[in-house]
This record gives C-alpha cells, sequence and structure tokens, in this order.
C-alpha cells in the first residue's frame, strides 16, 4: 500500500470512529433517526477502514506454489466486502430505521445536542475527507476528472475512502437538514425522510464501489499510457519486428501481468532471442515498474491467424 493511501485510511478511521460514538450517544439522548442511521454508517466505515488496511496487508504477502502471481487482488476482495458492509449495515439500516420512523414518527428531543453533534461530525469528517483528497492528488492526473481517477484507479483504498467520505458528509446533510425541517414544521416525518435519504445514499455508493471492485477482481487490463509505454518498450529493440499482440492485466494495485508475443529477427539463434527477451523484460520494468510478471513468446507473424 502506497503511503499516501494508508493515510487516509487511518485519518478516516479515527474521524469515523469518534464521530460515530458521539452519534450514537447523540441519538440515545434526542432518539432522532438521522442520528441512528448515521451513527450506524459511521461505525460501518470504521469497520470498513479496518478491512482496507487488512486488505493491504494481506496482498503484501509472498508469492508461493498456490499462488504463483501473489496475493495482490486480496486487496480488491477486501474493497468488495467493505461495499457489502456499506450496503447491508449502512444502507439497509438507515432505510429500515427511516422507513420505521415513517410508521411511528415522534418528535426529537435536544435538538441543540443533535445539532451540535451533527454541526461538529460535519467540520470532522471534512479533514478526513480533505486528507483523502490531498493524498489522492499524488496519482490523479491533473486533466483527470475525479468520477474518472474513481473509475480507473488501480488502488482501491483511495477510491473507496473518497466515496465513503462524500458519501459521510452528504449523510450528515441530510440527517441536518431533516431534523431542522421535523422540529420546526413540527413534523417528525421529515426527520425519517432524512434516514431513508441516507440509506439510498449509501446503497448507491455501495452498489458503484462493488461495480468497480469486480471489474478489478475479474482483471483489469493497464491504463493507455502504460501500455503504450510497455508497447515502445518492447519495440524499441531492434531485433524485434513485429509485435504480434501485448495482453495486461492488474494482479493488484502495484502488480501488473505483460503477456506479449513478437516475431523476432530469424537470424538469430535460440540463446541470442532468450538474452534479447532477459534485456526487453528490463527495458519493460524500467518504462513501467508495476509490470512485475512478463511473459514474451517469440513466434512468426502469420495475417491468416490475426484474425
Amino acid at each position: 500500500m502506497h503511503e499516501g493511501s494508508k493515510k487516509a485510511i487511518i485519518a478516516a478511521f479515527f474521524a469515523n470512529l469518534g464521530i460515530a460514538i458521539s452519534k450514537f450517544a447523540g441519538f440515545l439522548v434526542t432518539g432522532s433517526a438521522g442520528l441512528a442511521a448515521e451513527s450506524v454508517h459511521s461505525f460501518a466505515d470504521s469497520a470498513n477502514q479496518g478491512l482496507l488496511l487488512w486488505g493491504a496487508k494481506r496482498s503484501q504477502q509472498k508469492r508461493n506454489e498456490d499462488h504463483p502471481f501473489g496475493h495482490g487482488r486480496e486487496s480488491y476482495f477486501w474493497a468488495f466486502v467493505v461495499a457489502m458492509v456499506l450496503f447491508s449495515l449502512g444502507g439497509l439500516f438507515a432505510l429500515y430505521e427511516g422507513v420505521n420512523k415513517l410508521q411511528h414518527p415522534h418528535e426529537t428531543d435536544n435538538l441543540a445536542v443533535a445539532v451540535v453533534i451533527l454541526l461538529v461530525a460535519i467540520v470532522l469528517e471534512s479533514f478526513s475527507l480533505r486528507t483523502a483528497v490531498r493524498e489522492s492528488r499524488h496519482f490523479k492526473k491533473t486533466s483527470e476528472s475525479w468520477w474518472r481517477f474513481i473509475r480507473e484507479a488501480k488502488q482501491p483504498e483511495l477510491p473507496v475512502v473518497l466515496l465513503e467520505d462524500i458519501a459521510a458528509e452528504l449523510g450528515l446533510i441530510f440527517a441536518l437538514t431533516g431534523t431542522l425541517l421535523g422540529h420546526y414544521l413540527h413534523n417528525p416525518r421529515w426527520d425519517a425522510a432524512g434516514s431513508v435519504a441516507i440509506g439510498m445514499l449509501l446503497v448507491a455508493v455501495a452498489a458503484i464501489l462493488s461495480i468497480e471492485m469486480k471489474s478489478l477482481l475479474i482483471g483489469e487490463l493497464a491504463s493507455p499510457d502504460d501500455v503504450a509505454k510497455l508497447r515502445d518498450a518492447l519495440g524499441s529493440h531492434s531485433q524485434v519486428r513485429k509485435i504480434i499482440y501485448l495482453h495486461t492485466q492488474h494482479l493488484g494495485s502495484d502488480t501488473l501481468l505483460v503477456a506479449a508475443k513478437a516475431e523476432f529477427d530469424p537470424a538469430l539463434t535460440a540463446t541470442e532471442i532468450s538474452t534479447t527477451i532477459d534485456s526487453i523484460e528490463v527495458t519493460m520494468r524500467d518504462a513501467v515498474p508495476s509490470a512485475k510478471i512478463i511473459f514474451i513468446e517469440p513466434d512468426v507473424f502469420d495475417e491468416s491467424r490475426s484474425h
């Protein structure tokens, strides 16, 4: 795991844990559905940060006979589990709490306590979000949109923390709005509506995360820039006459599998081809350091087989 990702996760963990405890205490005092939903949301987020750290640690295990390509995809698996936790513990509970209060509405007690807790939580959560944004800028290209960064990032930790922090801020705003409207309009169903909105938000975020992590678990190719660098590195050797194909797949956030087939100068001996392939692998790793597993097969280009 990159140091920036670890810093963002740890910041989010402590922020969410403190916020969760204060929200739950506030719920016990006020009975606010929004605070109840948000307390479970924050506890789920704290658990999620623990899962991300665990997944990152597991993904660094050395290769062995049972896992010759390493354990890099463990980080994707645990990020997928995070999405499921967010969906079940966060989203579904918030929906349940909101629907339950719609059916059995009651006024929120101690409005001042609820408002103070939510405002403090918004401020604390903003620090966590700021840390995640700052660390993400080290990996995000200047011309790249934030949505594209979340969709295409191969390091699962930062996009997950970013989405969780954004959802947390929006959820707090929903809870605060519902609490205030419920009090001043003398209609507690607004508080319930805030909880329902939080639930729908968390379910949506969980769906986005699960789709992205599923794609990474199945196996995504390298970025277009990295593919171009690898092709240039392979084609830069004069002994390579033609690149027949070059395929890539991420085996983890910092491990790329490269499989290529190329036509070499027919005058080369088997020993010379082997030496050339070794040299090509060094060049490719210099161009793309994450290309740790490389297979290059010499072949003769046959146009009839390329279609």
